[in-house]
């Protein structure tokens, strides 16, 4: 489903006058992180119970990127107790993100629908580095004691993201599968509209979208 509404955003998008690459890829350079970036890392790795070396992504990938900004589009798995607790690191405080108070929110609010898509066993206990990181998960939906691995790992690398992308000198901007826009008149969740695209509603979203890069 993922993949269904990044492809429909792009169709909107590349019949547009934005200069998009779709699905770019930055590799990235561990220097950048030396000294104060490694600290802010190493802050949101050992809050989440993080064990040995705090681990570092080679590349990034990214489902837009128009000049200088990149684009994720966050579904349910994002939004939990885990990234609530790295968005609360001090990373949020050297760095300005226009979307991070919203998340904060979200993660608060979205909890149950993270439990409705995020207990299958590649999430929940995620690839095989989740449990040497952060430990055995718990049964799934039981977020007690060790809670899912899995989880962990995933706003752990949405840490990543944020940090690194900002230090290679790109503005990251996340979309919410929550965010609503006005569409005919009426708030419609981005979404649902993604889902389905209407030919009526893709100026609109066409619209919304741009504004992201003023």
């Amino acid at each position: 489903m993922h993949h269904l509404k990044v492809e429909n955003i792009y169709r909107i998008l590349k019949d547009s006058d934005l200069q998009v690459e779709h699905n770019y890829q930055l590799d990235v350079n561990p220097g950048f992180l030396k000294g104060k970036g490694e600290i802010l890392l190493n802050e949101a790795f050992s809050g989440l119970g993080g064990n040995g070396n705090v681990p570092l992504l080679e590349k990034l990938r990214f489902d837009f990127k128009i000049n200088r900004h990149v684009f994720l589009y966050d579904d349910e798995v994002h939004f939990n107790r885990y990234r609530l607790a790295t968005l609360k690191t001090s990373l949020y405080e050297v760095f300005s993100f226009p979307w991070a108070e919203a998340y904060l929110r979200l993660c608060r609010t979205y909890e149950k629908e993270c439990l409705k898509t995020g207990l299958q066993e590649r999430v929940w206990n995620g690839p095989p580095i989740a449990g040497k990181l952060f430990g055995k998960s718990e049964p799934p939906g039981d977020l007690s004691a060790n809670g899912s691995s899995g989880w962990k790992l995933n706003a752990y690398n949405d840490t990543q993201y944020d940090l690194v992308s900002r230090l290679h000198g790109y503005k990251l901007i996340r979309i919410p599968l929550y965010e609503n826009l006005m569409i005919g008149g009426s708030l419609k969740k981005i979404d649902d509209l993604l889902l389905h695209p209407k030919e009526e509603n893709q100026q609109g979203i066409l619209n919304w979208f741009s504004r992201k890069l003023v």
